[in-house]
């Protein structure tokens, strides 16, 4: 082959392998799809999530807070598969648009969590949710369309990106969607609903703050979720407003030390399946 066309393809090669890091460490921003902005303030409709509830109560083991919550993804059998895809088969069903807004949050968190868990069952045995792709250069499932709603294909970065941050504009979103990961925020134990969607966001955030995957220390370096640096606009303009907001919702002696930390700071994440 001629050196002109080896220059190339080594050109070509490299050109690839950046797109793909780039397309690994940034995240999606936040981009409003208007279509699903509708709802119904009077609305006093409930979408039944006790399907979620008992997969959950069946499949999900519960650890102290400063851990992951885990999946018996290898447990999970024919007949809780079928109804877990029945369940999701129901929410593609829902007029979202006829809820009201604390519904439709409870609904859009909802679904992106049962998603995530059919999508791993759908491809277990995963040491990962990134081994699962959605293009010859993703970093995982999370542009793949998987699921109808409105007669519209929906992915996870869709419900999560274009959808839940846009319209609510609240940083403990990423502590309620669940990325089937080690280091990610846990899975909750209950669906989310309206009437419980602030508590559950509220603990989230607490919980996940205060376990060694949200924020420690590391003699005097600061090492915090990945999470706080793809979305630190979620979360303040700038380092010092992060580092306040972490005060707030830390525990006391977390917070004295966050409250005078003037040092380092590394991220990290642990993308090991979340599972038992």
């Amino acid at each position: 082959m001629p050196a002109s066309n080896r220059s190339l393809l080594v050109l070509v090669a490299l050109a690839l392998s950046l797109g793909w890091a780039a397309s690994v460490c940034a995240a999606p921003k936040a981009k409003l799809w208007p279509r699903w902005r509708a709802s119904d303030s009077q609305s006093t409709l409930r979408v039944d999530h006790s399907a979620w509830a008992a997969f959950l109560q069946k499949y999900l083991v519960v650890t102290p807070a400063d851990a992951p919550n885990l999946v018996r993804y290898r447990s999970v059998t024919a007949v809780d598969k079928q109804a877990l895809a029945g369940y999701l088969a129901a929410l593609a069903k829902v007029p979202v648009a006829t809820l009201n807004r604390a519904e439709q949050k409870a609904y859009w968190i909802n679904l992106y969590n049962a998603l995530t868990v059919k999508t791993i069952l759908d491809h277990y045995p995963v040491t990962s949710i990134r081994d699962i792709k959605s293009g010859w250069f993703s970093s995982g499932p999370w542009d793949l369309k998987l699921i109808q709603v409105d007669g519209v294909e929906l992915s996870l970065n869709d419900i999560e990106h274009r959808i839940l941050r846009p319209i609510w504009r609240d940083n403990r979103i990423h502590f309620a969607v669940n990325c089937a990961s080690l280091g990610c925020p846990s899975l909750q134990p209950e669906p989310f609903t309206a009437e419980n969607s602030e508590r559950l966001l509220d603990q989230g955030a607490r919980d996940y703050i205060n376990s060694p995957r949200g924020v420690h220390f590391e003699g005097d370096t600061l090492t915090l979720s990945s999470i706080f640096d793809w979305y630190q606009s979620d979360f303040g303009a700038s380092q010092a407003a992060l580092l306040s907001y972490l005060v707030r919702l830390a525990a006391p002696e977390l917070a004295a030390r966050l409250g005078h930390f003037n040092g380092t700071i590394v991220y990290a994440y642990d993308w090991l399946l979340n599972g038992e």
